[in-house]
């Protein structure tokens, strides 16, 4: 049993679990992907469900502006803005990068949304972003309103409940199919959304491993950084599970060229599936995964493989601003 926190019906949810039935064929393993891109229109993906908390938590605190941070092309953000104009809160997004001439993708739906844009070189974002969300925080404080920050991806002992709930979600969706999956995998871009599967599947008692597959940094990165995620819930809500009663795996081989950026092989699986399945992943985060899961199968490298579940966390409008890649 799971008591969860309050938090806020935002996302479309229960999501499907869906089987691939020509991927799984090609490959001998059953392939089913948990669709979180469908958790909404525009807020599809991941972010929605840590979103659902964490907005919450900052109504409970009686904040009125919401400030949060990421890439130019940030999934989290987007969300974050849309979600902000939905509940009538302020929103200002901290990105890291350079604005677009002509706005694309999930950069493009921030400025409809409504929300405060503030770009940053990336050089000055990386070192000077504690102090960056300081400062806007201290300016809205100043004008006489109440901010509450999120960090990156809503990862934190807040944010990651939304994955916690996410598990008691899938055990449903494994009875109903009768299916005990050896692994469900993910992208692992910041940390959240696995450490909440992670949490989730040690308090239901799974045997099912989560895999994380990075999509940026290293495994002694994420291997800390889930951790951290883990323990800052438990002692927040006084949980009794700590982060090493809790198994985390992560998977590095297949960053490519750095955060955002993607071998051609990445782009090819997106249009595979896509022509395959009907089912669009991304460069940033989906497709790096779903390539690296492929990988790991046909070299025999993931062992023990029953039915595999692949979480699509979402970040369609990722695409639009590699079109040339696809060309």
């Amino acid at each position: 049993m799971i008591d969860l926190p309050p938090k806020l019906d935002l996302a479309q949810i229960p999501t499907p679990l869906q089987l691939l039935n020509r991927v799984s064929k090609e490959l001998g393993v059953n392939i089913w992907v948990k669709r979180d891109d469908l958790t909404g229109s525009v807020l599809s993906g991941n972010k929605v469900r840590k979103l659902e908390f964490s907005l919450a938590q900052a109504l409970r605190e009686g904040c009125d502006h919401i400030i949060t941070c990421g890439g130019l092309q940030s999934n989290h953000c987007r969300a974050t803005a849309l979600l902000g104009a939905q509940l009538g809160l302020s929103v200002t997004l901290v990105l890291r990068g350079h604005a677009e001439e002509v706005a694309d993708g999930n950069f493009l739906l921030d400025r409809l949304s409504g929300a405060t844009i503030k770009t940053f070189a990336p050089r000055d974002y990386t070192q000077n972003l504690t102090s960056i969300l300081e400062a806007e925080a201290n300016a809205v404080s100043e004008q006489g309103g109440k901010a509450f920050v999120i960090p990156t991806g809503a990862s934190d002992g807040v944010g990651i409940w939304g994955y916690v709930a996410a598990a008691k979600e899938m055990q449903e969706d494994f009875n109903r199919h009768r299916i005990l999956p050896s692994h469900v995998v993910m992208a692992t871009g910041s940390g959240g959304t696995q450490a909440g599967l992670s949490l989730g599947a040690h308090l239901l008692g799974w045997e099912t491993q989560i895999l994380g597959m990075a999509v940026c940094d290293d495994e002694n990165y994420f291997l800390r950084k889930v951790r951290e995620d883990i323990d800052e819930c438990t002692q927040r809500y006084g949980l009794t599970t700590n982060s090493e009663d809790v198994s985390v795996s992560v998977n590095d081989r297949y960053v490519g060229p750095g955060y955002a950026q993607a071998d051609d092989e990445v782009f090819e699986m997106i249009a595979k599936l896509a022509s395959t399945e009907g089912i669009v992943l991304d460069p940033v985060y989906t497709g790096k995964a779903f390539y690296g899961l492929v990988s790991e199968i046909k070299s025999g490298r993931l062992t023990g493989v029953r039915d595999v579940v692949f979480v699509h966390t979402g970040g369609v409008f990722g695409n639009f601003p590699f079109k040339q890649r696809f060309a």
